[in-house]
C-alpha cells in the first residue's frame, strides 16, 4: 500500500463522523443484488476486464452543470477540492494536498495508475455501480458522486461499508479495506471516476495510455504480496 494511502487511512478516524452522505452511498440492493463479478476480477488483472459482459446503464442521463471551474489556474471540483495535477509518487499523479488526480497528455494519453483505475473499476465495481461509473437501477453513478463527496469520505465508505435502510429498500455497500484487488487501487479507482466525472475521459476502455513505470510496478507488487 502506498504512502499516499496509508496517511489516508489515518484520516479515516476523521472522516467517519461525515460517511453518512445522503444520496451518494455506493451500493447495492440485496433484494436484486447482482452476480459477484469473479471472473471480471481475475479479467483485471490480466488486462482484458474489458471485455467481460457490463451490467445495464439508464439509458437517459439528466444534463449536468459544469463539474469542473478553473480558478486562478487550478481545476476545483463542486465540492471545493482541487484535483489539478502536482506531483508524482510511485507512478500516480497527486495534487499538492497529496489528493489522489488525472494527468491526461495533449495526445490524449491517460496515466498508467488512471488506465488501472478503469481496468479495477471493471472487475470490481461495475456490476453494481454500472459500466464507466455510469450507476445503475440499484447503486449510483459514482463519476457522479465523486464531484461532491471529498475523497476521504471516498475512502471511508469504499473501506468500512454502508447501509441505508428506509421504507423503499435495503441498500447495502460491503466493506472493501480488507480485499487487495479493491484496495491497493483504490487511489486508481478514485482517479478514474474523477476523469469520468469532469468529461475528461469519455466512456469504455481508454484509447491511449502511459507505459506502466517501474515505480508502480514495485509499490504494486509490495501491497499485493504483503
Amino acid at each position: 500500500m502506498t504512502s499516499k494511502t496509508t496517511a489516508s487511512l489515518l484520516a479515516i478516524c476523521v472522516a467517519c463522523a461525515a460517511s453518512a452522505i445522503a444520496g451518494t452511498a455506493l451500493c447495492a440492493d440485496r433484494r436484486n443484488a447482482p452476480a459477484q463479478a469473479g471472473a471480471g476480477a481475475a479479467a483485471a488483472v490480466s488486462g482484458d476486464a474489458h471485455e467481460q459482459p457490463a451490467a445495464e446503464a439508464p439509458a437517459e442521463e439528466e444534463e449536468e452543470t459544469p463539474a469542473v471551474a478553473a480558478t486562478d489556474g487550478k481545476l476545483v471540483l463542486p465540492n471545493g477540492q482541487d484535483i489539478t495535477p502536482d506531483h508524482m509518487e510511485n507512478g500516480r499523479w497527486y495534487t499538492a494536498e497529496d489528493i489522489p488526480t488525472y494527468k491526461i497528455a495533449e495526445d490524449g494519453a491517460v496515466d498508467w495508475a488512471t488506465f488501472s483505475g478503469y481496468r479495477r473499476y471493471s472487475a470490481e465495481c461495475h456490476v453494481c455501480h454500472g459500466p464507466d461509473g455510469e450507476g445503475s437501477t440499484y447503486a449510483p453513478a459514482l463519476r457522479k458522486s465523486v464531484l461532491t463527496m471529498g475523497y476521504y469520505d471516498f475512502l471511508e465508505i469504499a473501506a468500512s461499508g454502508k447501509q441505508e435502510v428506509n421504507t423503499a429498500a435495503n441498500l447495502v455497500m460491503p466493506a472493501f479495506g480488507t480485499n487487495k484487488n479493491v484496495w491497493c487501487y483504490i487511489d486508481d479507482i478514485y482517479a478514474y471516476l474523477l476523469a469520468r466525472g469532469t468529461g475528461d475521459l469519455p466512456r469504455g476502455r481508454p484509447a491511449k495510455r502511459e507505459d506502466k513505470s517501474d515505480e508502480f510496478v514495485a509499490q504494486e507488487d509490495s501491497c499485493m504480496s504483503g
